[in-house]
């Protein structure tokens, strides 16, 4: 394995050592999880961009209220 040297900040390396699992945790783990949590988290799921395309719908079908609209509804104005 290549290795190299990268320079972190003080507040960097804490909040790294804050997100390891274990205190034998090497950096190069931390850092891996959190790239792979963070491309993981930028997939979104069929059910996510099926209710995204059923908002923009009610949007487009006027299906919408206002929050003033809301509120008047249930008596809170």
């Amino acid at each position: 394995m290549e290795q190299s040297t990268i320079k972190l900040s003080k507040k960097i390396k804490n909040d790294l050592k804050k997100q390891m699992n274990h205190p034998k945790e090497t950096y190069e783990t931390v850092i891996a999880r959190l790239l792979k949590n963070t491309l993981e988290d930028e997939v979104l799921s069929k059910a996510t961009i099926k209710n995204i395309e059923e908002g923009v719908a009610d949007i487009k079908a006027g299906r919408v209220y206002t929050s003033e609209q809301v509120k008047k509804k249930l008596g809170l104005r």
